[in-house]
């Protein structure tokens, strides 16, 4: 990849609302939702520590999650240029190397918020930026791979924002049952990330990612994803009942079966349904993420 296309500067500012197209507000709701998630099941007051949850919010969505994005449109510049021309930094609308400095300056800012929060905090957030560089730039570009891309991605969205959440509540690491629900969460997470490359089977073939769709086949790939949400949440389920929280157990559970329901109308075509799944399965699979929250918080 060459910068040989774009100009070292540009006199010009990129405007406001192209800057915020950047940082892609869609994608911020998954780890606020899993920042939320870590609160609730700290079982720590949140009417008592709101400066802390309002600064943690901030942190783990437009903060971290709208750096990575900006972070992905840059090392992405080239093959947006071919494929969605209209983006701010291959349009021209975010010009020279605005794109490369609004992602160091959203490392920056988002080093500073996290060091603020405290130490496990900050560690979460230097993760979180390892994978957000990592998952796009060179050299490890994790997103040629369909298993260390969505796992990168899951980890960070799912499991770092959750686990952030639940810190700065308590105040430090959190025990090993939560850490355990959290973990099984983001894996089950690495399936809703597999989800989104169906779209791109044929770009991601040419230009050399090796999605799983593209290294499994369409079909293989759906129940690899699958399964993969599915024995992570029966994991959950079973931690839940071992720790006697019968009604949050029962929840996911019934919130599983609807979505394995929901799994079969998927695999019989992947690439058609694959945008329905993720507006009804995924859905499902984030309330169960609420409902375990609830019960090891104390609420259910």
């Amino acid at each position: 990849m060459t910068d040989s296309s774009i100009p070292a500067t540009s006199p010009r500012i990129p405007a406001l609302k192209d800057i915020v197209e950047l940082t892609k507000p869609v994608t911020w709701f998954p780890p606020m939702w899993a920042f939320m998630c870590g609160v609730v099941s700290s079982g720590v007051s949140i009417a008592d520590n709101w400066t802390f949850l309002l600064a943690g919010i901030l942190l783990t969505g437009p903060i971290v999650c709208g750096t990575s994005q900006v972070i992905n449109d840059w090392c992405d510049r080239e093959v947006d240029a071919i494929n969605e021309p209209d983006r701010p930094i291959p349009s021209g609308r975010t010009p020279g190397r605005w794109g490369v400095w609004i992602a160091l300056t959203g490392t920056g800012i988002s080093l500073v918020v996290g060091a603020l929060l405290g130490t496990w905090v900050f560690i979460a957030t230097c993760v979180a930026l390892f994978f957000g560089w990592a998952y796009s730039s060179p050299p490890l570009r994790l997103k040629r791979s369909g298993w260390w891309g969505p796992a990168a991605c899951a980890l960070s969205y799912e499991g770092l924002s959750w686990f952030t959440g639940a810190t700065v509540m308590l105040g430090a690491v959190p025990g090993t049952d939560l850490l355990a629900v959290l973990l099984l969460y983001s894996l089950g997470a690495h399936g809703i990330m597999t989800l989104n490359d169906f779209k791109a089977v044929e770009g991601d073939t040419a230009t050399g990612l090796r999605s799983l769709p593209v290294i499994m086949g369409v079909r293989n790939a759906a129940l690899t994803a699958c399964a993969v949400m599915a024995l992570s949440q029966v994991a959950v389920i079973a931690l839940l009942i071992q720790q006697q929280l019968a009604l949050s157990a029962a929840i996911v559970s019934v919130l599983l079966f609807i979505q394995v329901a929901c799994m079969v109308r998927l695999i019989r075509d992947p690439k058609q349904y694959a945008p329905w799944y993720n507006a009804t399965g995924v859905l499902l699979y984030v309330l169960g993420m609420l409902a375990s929250a609830l019960g090891l918080g104390g609420y259910l």
